[in-house]
């Protein structure tokens, strides 16, 4: 969240990006919505019997023509279903809007939700349950990636349709690597190379960079910390549920952000989305950048000549991170939630899902899609398309817990203190410990 699910493939975040406060609003609406209005409205189908649903689908430019062609394609083959994509905003706002629109009453039939942000927008009782809808689904449920299915699952029940799923790798600059006369890094490489070999990549006088780090505080900047505490046997929220799981795995994740500062190998962007950093990469200036898939295409037209590997560790065992997106479905009624729930079930088959990935950006959703003739064309064209789909196979995500955005301010602002030499790992997590273990106690 994408970015994040929340970033550019093409428009705003594609990693699930957390916007602070969005929650608490969101909770505050859940509270006044009117339980049971969805079921005070027609049931959306017209004299005809035709139902049209409302889609707010959050993705601009290549994605947002991509799916349109998808939903075209969907209409035709069911002429009593007409689905609406003219409202709605981009998915880095979407969070915003669907909380006004709850307040209001008036909301969309099925909205793109990042995956951080479900476990507050389900609260909402207008959320349709969809664990029969996915459970009777073409695709079956557990021919899903493992973070697409997390990240839907909530106390067991699925409450919104896969949309979208990405992971985590670095992408190297070959030039810049034989430039510096350093090898391409292989699978298997610890995060103490990665700092090492940033050093080596900067060079001060000519303006280059070993890596980038996002440095707003936002979910950009934290979720590519959370791969380091998994590794070393950390989590986000500690078993009892009431306190963070990464006191002591925090501290050595931020001594790799503080060694890159300290070495000044890492180019920090002021930016939200990390455009300035991606534009420091296409532009020849930065060695190593940790991102996704979406960016490649960027990476492309850029003509760099890249590589890419998958994420250092400390342990020397596989882990990414993965910000699965959603389609999210409320309820306006009987006919319309049908429609919707044959909506999001016919674009998730693998047909349409792999139309989706190879023209929009993305990762399969399931190994279906992955097997089929026009993805295995697709990866064999696009260098390092395969690293990150394999990566799914290692891949955790966020955890849908309702404190998760207080969370994630809260490591957001450690890193930066870090980042800009304010404060030590130690320091910067102890601070970060008492906010977060503050929000993790608030009932909810």
């Amino acid at each position: 969240m994408a970015v994040p699910s929340g970033a550019p493939l093409p428009g705003p975040s594609r990693r699930g990006i957390v916007r602070g406060g969005g929650a608490l609003a969101l909770a505050a609406a859940a509270g006044t919505a009117m339980t049971g209005c969805g079921a005070e409205k027609d049931d959306g189908a017209d004299a005809g019997g035709r139902v049209t649903i409302e889609l707010w689908h959050g993705q601009a430019d290549t994605a947002r023509a991509a799916l349109r062609r998808l939903v075209d394609d969907f209409e035709r083959s069911h002429p009593h279903i007409r689905v609406d994509m003219g409202g709605g905003v981009l998915a880095d706002a979407m969070l915003q809007k669907v909380t006004a629109a709850l307040a209001s009453g008036a909301y969309p039939d099925i909205a793109y939700i990042f995956g951080s942000d479900l476990a507050n927008v389900a609260r909402s009782p207008q959320v349709v349950d969809l664990t029969d809808t996915v459970g009777s689904a073409s695709t079956p449920w557990k021919n899903y990636w493992a973070p697409a299915r997390e990240a839907v699952t909530l106390n067991g029940r699925v409450r919104a349709a896969p949309a979208l799923v990405d992971a985590l790798a670095v992408v190297c600059n070959k030039k810049l690597f034989a430039r510096a006369g350093l090898d391409l890094p292989e699978a298997g490489w610890s995060w103490d190379d990665f700092v090492t070999v940033a050093r080596k990549l900067t060079d001060k006088k000519g303006g280059r960079f070993g890596t980038g780090w996002p440095g707003t505080g936002d979910e950009d900047t934290v979720w590519r910390l959370w791969p380091m505490i998994w590794d070393l046997g950390g989590d986000i929220v500690g078993d009892d549920g009431r306190s963070i799981g990464f006191a002591k795995q925090g501290e050595r994740a931020l001594e790799v952000v503080e060694a890159l500062a300290r070495d000044k190998s890492v180019y920090i962007d002021p930016k939200p989305g990390g455009e300035q950093m991606y534009q420091v990469f296409m532009s020849g200036r930065m060695g190593m950048a940790l991102t996704g898939p979406w960016q490649l295409p960027d990476i492309r037209q850029a003509k760099i000549d890249y590589h890419v590997v998958p994420l250092p560790s400390f342990s020397g065992r596989p882990v990414t991170i993965s910000g699965p997106d959603t389609w999210t479905v409320f309820d306006n009624g009987s006919a319309r939630v049908r429609a919707a729930r044959t909506f999001v079930d016919w674009l998730a088959r693998p047909a349409q899902d792999v139309r989706w990935d190879v023209e929009a950006g993305s990762l399969p959703l399931s190994r279906q899609a992955q097997a089929l003739p026009l993805w295995q064309r697709k990866a064999r064209d696009t260098t390092g398309l395969a690293t990150f789909t394999k990566a799914l196979e290692s891949a955790r995500v966020r955890p849908a817990h309702p404190a998760y955005p207080q969370v994630s301010q809260a490591v957001g602002q450690a890193i930066i203190s870090v980042l800009l030499g304010r404060s030590s790992p130690r320091a910067a997590l102890r601070s970060c410990a008492d906010e977060a273990n503050a929000a993790l106690l608030i009932p909810r």
